[in-house]
């Protein structure tokens, strides 16, 4: 995070088809003549900056390490100066900056890129189905249907988004509730393919090189004020366990405290949010949300594994 945080820009890269996003490699060393965009991010030391829209990723990064989950990138609030960078990044406004993590894999589709894997809604709920990995499973991981994700991977996303009501990931389409229409899921007319779940697909489901059997959380900053009429429950469908620490932070009453004490290390994040009195509604959401979730669990009686299960 301190490096996230006060490291300077040495180069900057545009990332195709996402105009408001900069890759940057930061300083690790004082001759800046030896950075090299390409080498530095494939040694780690890159971050991407996005929109100051995008800073709920910051409040996604520790709810994600509060609830021992550790799926998600590193990620700060932070007001650039660079010279290196246009104007509206030095305008004083605060931005996400993210750790580019170098060996997460895409497809080489170029029209489904932000997937290591071609994933369906139904095959996901057949592999669901099948507790890939586990010691109960029917099918070994990297064996169709399964994939090379352990089956409680899945549990801490479903828990992941539904707090944060990130519907990208396993519900782009907005299946899950009745979208307004200036949601994007209207817009671009994905709404009107839930009628056919053959059509509908997954997205950034991704997983690094190194440990295939753990997915990567990316695009976290999710809805913090959806309604909760409209919460949508289509992200925990074929769900049947929960990880037991996160289960057990969400009924210790203490998530609040917990998130604000954590937040309280991001100054920047802090203060652009107005500090504890302008963080209290937001929390007091999320917090809610999990009260909810819980009733959740109970209602449909899952169960909750231990840690040492993934």
């Amino acid at each position: 995070m301190k490096w996230l945080a006060n490291s300077e820009v040495v180069t900057k890269t545009r990332i195709p088809a996402h105009g408001q996003i900069l890759r940057v490699s930061l300083l690790v060393s004082q001759d800046t003549s030896l950075s090299d965009a390409k080498r530095d991010c494939s040694d780690g030391l890159c971050g991407l900056i996005k929109r100051p829209s995008d800073l709920y990723e910051v409040l996604a990064f520790h709810l994600d390490r509060v609830l021992g989950l550790n799926r998600s990138l590193p990620a700060v609030a932070r007001k650039f100066d660079s010279p290196l960078l246009p104007y509206k990044y030095t305008n004083g406004a605060a931005r996400p900056i993210i750790w580019w993590v170098p060996d997460i894999q895409h497809l080489d589709d170029a029209n489904n890129d932000q997937n290591s894997f071609a994933l369906g809604w139904l095959q996901y709920q057949s592999l669901l189905q099948q507790r890939c990995g586990m010691a109960d499973s029917r099918a070994a991981l990297g064996i169709a249907p399964c994939l090379s994700v352990l089956h409680t991977e899945w549990a801490k996303l479903a828990l992941f988004d539904f707090l944060l009501q990130v519907h990208d990931r396993l519900d782009r389409y907005c299946c899950g509730f009745q979208p307004d229409p200036a949601e994007p899921c209207m817009e671009e007319m994905l709404h009107d393919r839930c009628r056919n779940p053959a059509e509908l697909v997954l997205v950034h489901i991704l997983i690094r090189g190194s440990e295939p059997s753990r997915l990567v959380f990316i695009d976290n900053a999710g809805r913090p004020y959806h309604p909760e009429a409209k919460l949508n429950f289509r992200l925990l469908e074929g769900i049947d366990g929960f990880p037991e620490t996160a289960v057990t932070v969400l009924k210790s009453g203490c998530l609040q405290n917990m998130l604000l004490k954590s937040l309280y290390m991001d100054q920047e994040f802090w203060e652009s949010q107005g500090g504890y009195q302008g963080l209290r509604p937001l929390l007091q959401v999320i917090n809610r949300r999990g009260q909810i979730l819980l009733q959740y669990i109970q209602e449909h009686n899952l169960t909750v594994f231990k840690d040492s299960s993934f």
